[in-house]
């Protein structure tokens, strides 16, 4: 058998994993994963299927941590903004899916992260079919993650870990607004 870098005797395996739940976290989560994944020199993609604003903490990320960290926003905001049309929606989301289906396919990656594709698909700016799709051909060495809220069965069945962020308190109720390094 193959042996790993932390010394056990399973073959390494790509793992899909999907952050779910209404809580805090999905994101944030799958940045740990970056961090991860950088550490120890290999190269993570994070295409974002709903922010567009510019303003995430973790587009300042790309500079600090060189080539080993491409970030991409493709969505245009989300769409209870009304800014744009759900035309528009529908056409960055697509842009979004050729960009994962490209980094996917590229086998360029350790770790790709589809940071809100779930959001994506309540909405049906993507299809199920089309996300089963890039977990279908994600090489078997791959990590690819997956965040949003509302993470259908039938996605859910093929991962190979779920986690559900759960709200319990938030400072939102309180009249907090989102705060810079915590929430953006």
């Amino acid at each position: 058998m193959e042996q790993t870098e932390t010394g056990s005797h399973s073959k390494v395996h790509g793992l899909v994993v999907i952050y779910t739940g209404n809580g805090k976290g999905k994101t944030s989560a799958a940045l740990g994963s970056v961090m991860r994944t950088v550490g120890h020199g290999l190269k993570c993609k994070m295409i974002q299927f709903i922010k567009g604003s510019g303003k995430a903490g973790e587009l300042k990320l790309v500079d600090r941590l060189g080539p080993q960290f491409d970030i991409e926003q493709e969505g245009l905001g989300f769409t209870f903004t009304n800014k744009h049309s759900m035309v528009e929606h529908k056409i960055a989301a697509q842009a979004a899916l050729a960009k994962a289906q490209e980094a996917i396919a590229s086998g360029d990656y350790h770790t790709v992260i589809l940071d809100e594709i779930f959001y994506a698909r309540k909405k049906d700016l993507v299809s199920s079919k089309e996300v089963i799709n890039l977990i279908d051909i994600k090489p078997k060495q791959m990590h690819l993650v997956m965040t949003g809220r509302g993470a259908p069965d039938d996605i859910i069945e093929r991962a190979d870990l779920v986690t559900e962020m759960r709200e319990i308190k938030h400072p939102k109720k309180l009249g907090v607004r989102a705060q810079k390094g915590i929430d953006f």
